[in-house]
This record gives C-alpha cells, structure tokens and sequence, in this order.
C-alpha cells in the first residue's frame, strides 16, 4: 500500500513494528503511517533517527521512554484528543514487548480513542518460529532480573512449567543466566539460543542447556548482540492416582446415589477434586461395578 492509498485516521494511536536488525524487513504500511502521522514518539529519538532518515520520513520525533512515559503520556494523550494521528515506535520490533509504551496505549483505550497495530518485527516470535520447540502453547518471561537471586527465584517458579519459555537476556549476564538455567531446569533440559536475529551474525543453535551454557562461556562472541533463550517446558506430570479410601468412599455412594451426588459427596467427605472423582466413577460405572 502506497502513501497515496493510505488514509490515516484522525486521533488514532498507531502502535508500529520496526526492524529487529534488517531494514528489508521494514512494511511499506508502516513507512506510509510513519510519513503520514502527526508525530512519533520513539524509546530512543537518537536510536530511531537513522531508521527514518533510511526510508526519507521527515515526522518530527518525541522521547517516550521508561523514564519520562507517564509525564508524556498526559501530553500525547491531549493531542490524540485534538485529533493529531501519533505513531509509537520502539528502539526495534513491536513496542511493549519489553519495551515502554504500555501506559500511553491503555491511557489511549481510556480516553476511547482508537490504537491501530502495524504488525511487524518481534525477536521473540522470530527466534520461537526457528527454534524447533513447541510452539502451541509458550510464556513470554521477557528479561530476568538483573540480581543473581531475583533471577534464581523467578527460574525456580518456571521450573514445572509445561510450556515453552522465552527470555531475553543482556550479553554480560547470558552466562550466568544459562549456568542457572542449567542447574535449576536440568542440565538436559533443551533450549535454544537465538542471537542477533536477522543480522550479519545471526545465530540460532539447539542443543541441552548444559551444553549451550558451556559453548556460550567459550564462545565471546556469543556474549554480544541481542539475545533471545528459549527453553523447552517441563515435562508433563501424570495426574496421581485416587486413593484406596477415596475409592471406597466413592464405590459405596455410587451404590447408593446417582453419579453427579455420589461425586460431590465423595469430594465434600474425601476432600478429592470434584473432576478426578468423577473421571473415576464414570470408570466404575462403565465397569459395571465389578471393581
């Protein structure tokens, strides 16, 4: 879609998806809004100049990052009110995914303005879509913490989870963030690390956590650049099976009652969960009672 066939909308908050790394991958739409808006507020305008300069848009540019967005946010609010289209852009990829923005978007559904998505770059659908693990269900963790502890802890949490996990990570704490990783999810545990995506240096490697931590801390410049880990989740624990009482419980009320009554009784006298005792009376049932 070229300028001429875009219509930008009046007091609209477009919210627009860079490059990760690869100006190629930059959308013709987002070029046009870019051109088109009133203003953009970029995390970084210093970062963000050279991009526009590449695709020849003039757009004057506003600071809207972690440190001034809530002070920003009044004011841009106030002109989207006014009826100035404003388009927010991150440093790279898709805004607020790590990045600032998230009080300027909700401030704009509040207001009932509208906020339109140009869908674009995101690191870490990029490396998910690459990595070879699943990807029916997963959990954005974005960065860890920064302190040794916090960043344990919150590794710890993860530990049974049965999804896979995306982090992203800073070059000088990748190391130790695998070193932990290795320890608390299993050194077999396997993972993937995705760096510098779409760059001259891109890296995408599979292998146990163990493994990569070790090929990363002998590897220096597999410390550099933008980082994306992902690991795969726990596996999937088998539900427990129903205790010897619990089943007497229940074989006696099924004698007795119809099968929704004789499960919630059983669950009020056992303190079971309602859905397993169910799946188990539904099994006695259709063994006609010979258990």
């Amino acid at each position: 879609m070229g300028d001429a066939q875009l219509s930008i909308v009046a007091g609209a908050l477009y919210v627009v998806a860079t490059p990760i790394g690869n100006l190629g991958d930059m959308p013709p739409r987002a070029v046009a809004v870019l051109r088109g808006v009133a203003l953009i507020a970029a995390e970084d305008t210093r970062h963000s100049a050279p991009l526009l300069r590449h695709f020849a848009i003039a757009t004057p540019l506003s600071a809207l990052h972690e440190h001034n967005e809530r002070q920003q946010t009044e004011k841009l609010v106030a002109r989207l009110r006014a009826g100035e289209a404003i388009a927010l852009i991150s440093d790279a990829g898709t805004p607020l995914l790590s990045d600032p923005g998230y009080h300027l978007v909700r401030a704009a559904h509040q207001a009932g303005l509208r906020v339109i998505p140009l869908p674009g770059a995101c690191a870490a659908i990029a490396a998910l879509s690459a990595s070879g693990l699943p990807t029916d269900r997963f959990s954005f963790e974005g960065f860890l913490s920064a302190k040794a502890a916090a960043r344990r802890a919150r590794l710890s949490e993860l530990q049974a989870d049965t999804r896979t996990l995306i982090f992203y990570e800073a070059p000088h704490r990748i190391s130790a963030a695998l070193d932990d990783m290795a320890e608390i999810f299993g050194a077999g545990r396997e993972a993937v690390l995705a760096r510098e995506l779409t760059k001259l240096y891109e890296t995408v490697r599979a292998a146990p956590l163990a493994e990569l931590a070790e090929w990363v801390r002998g590897d220096a410049h597999q410390q550099k650049g933008e980082i994306v880990v992902l690991v795969r989740g726990a596996a999937a624990r088998p539900p427990e099976a129903l205790g010897e009482e619990a089943q007497r419980v229940l074989r006696l009320l099924l004698a007795a009652l119809p099968l929704k009554q004789a499960v919630a009784l059983a669950a009020e006298i056992t303190g079971e969960k309602r859905n397993r005792l169910y799946e188990r009376a539904v099994e006695m049932k259709a063994a006609g009672g010979d258990e």
